[in-house]
């Protein structure tokens, strides 16, 4: 079954009549299809039976090369609105009791289907094209296995080359380099020494790393439609006072993750198991964000491993386990693993040990 029919049995079990797409992942993962986005209305429709493009005149020649679905097309001059209605005409939607829509879409593309749809009961797509995507398939397991050996090699190039005296964005371009060098395209590099590593989603700068820093780095890429995200701590020689404690406090809540994580737990009780281990400790008022989220075409997509997620996981689901602690002034800590979910619990993608690297 391919993933447009996937999608209209998904449909069917939601009772679902239209879906409506804009250029973007949840397009880009039905069809491979990446048109032009930008103000003016382009909509992949769905129904159980038609599926379609309300298309901009002028992006048409290009996308035409990608995808044999019809187009209704509209041109600056005329709008919208009439195309899309032959477009509801012929798909039988124009009284479409339910539709769903992308939540990435522009306000105004989807003032346009609710406007006329205005009776119909307006949902996002996390109950269909989300709720598919949530479960991973083997070639996306590979293309994400793939992805993950990428940065375990990237982090290693960066560990190679470190050493005091060089900034945070020196070693985050070291990174960079490793994954263009191997046909990925950078995403994001957090390097943060020191008290930066106190700051979630510091912005790698000119700090210099110096001895017994300790060093947070994130880093992620792009390659083959997937991603990869993966966080590490190095030491540059010896340990800041505490940190041994802290890092082995961190490690426990991955630990503690990973048991929790099991086919039919819902993903707030894997984040209240990270939390329960790092507020026993007595650090609970500084691990500060989520557990984890989902990775696949995207960095960040369900689900989203928060403590009010009530999200039933369900094997073939990926995501972050990514506890942290962060200490205003001192340090921070995050160890990150991407997994994805089998009938016995969670297989870590990366190769890489969770063990602290000392840089001497």
């Amino acid at each position: 079954m391919d993933r447009l029919d996937q999608l209209r049995a998904r449909m069917k079990e939601e009772n679902v009549d239209l879906v409506a797409l804009a250029p973007g992942a949840h397009m880009a993962w039905l069809l491979d299809v990446h048109p032009h986005g930008d103000e003016r209305p382009l909509l992949l429709c769905v129904t159980v039976s038609d599926a379609g493009f309300l298309m901009p005149a002028l992006e048409a020649d290009s996308a035409r090369q990608y995808t044999d679905l019809p187009f209704y097309e509209w041109d600056d001059a005329d709008g919208p609105t009439a195309a899309f209605e032959r477009l509801l005409t012929d798909f039988g939607a124009g009284s479409a009791r339910s539709i769903a829509l992308d939540e990435s879409m522009r306000a105004d593309h989807a003032g346009l289907v609710q406007d006329r749809l205005m009776n119909a009961r307006r949902q996002f797509s996390e109950t269909t094209v989300g709720a598919l995507r949530m479960r991973k398939d083997a070639d996306e397991y590979a293309a994400l296995k793939r992805n993950a050996t990428s940065a375990d090699t990237a982090m290693q190039a960066a560990w190679a080359a470190m050493q005091p005296g060089m900034s945070e964005r020196e070693i985050a371009q070291i990174a960079r380099d490793s994954f263009a060098s191997q046909g990925a395209r950078p995403l994001f590099t957090i390097i943060g020494a020191a008290g930066n590593g106190a700051f979630p989603h510091h912005q790698t700068g000119e700090t210099v790393l110096k001895h017994g820093d300790a060093v947070v780095m994130d880093i992620g890429a792009g390659m083959e439609g997937y991603s990869s995200d993966i966080t590490r701590m190095a030491v540059m020689g010896a340990a800041p006072e505490g940190f041994a404690e802290v890092h082995a406090i961190v490690n426990a809540a991955v630990e503690a993750a990973m048991i929790a994580a099991s086919p039919g737990a819902k993903a707030h009780m894997v984040d209240d198991a990270a939390r329960g281990v790092i507020a026993d400790a007595g650090y609970g008022e500084f691990f500060v964000h989520r557990t984890g989220h989902g990775l696949g075409t995207e960095v960040h997509e369900p689900p989203y491993i928060s403590a009010s997620s009530q999200t039933v996981l369900d094997e073939g689901m990926v995501f972050s386990i990514e506890p942290g602690i962060y200490l205003p002034g001192r340090f921070g800590i995050r160890l990150e693993e991407i997994v994805i979910l089998r009938k016995d619990g969670p297989e870590i993608l990366s190769d890489l040990p969770r063990d602290v690297r000392v840089i001497d």
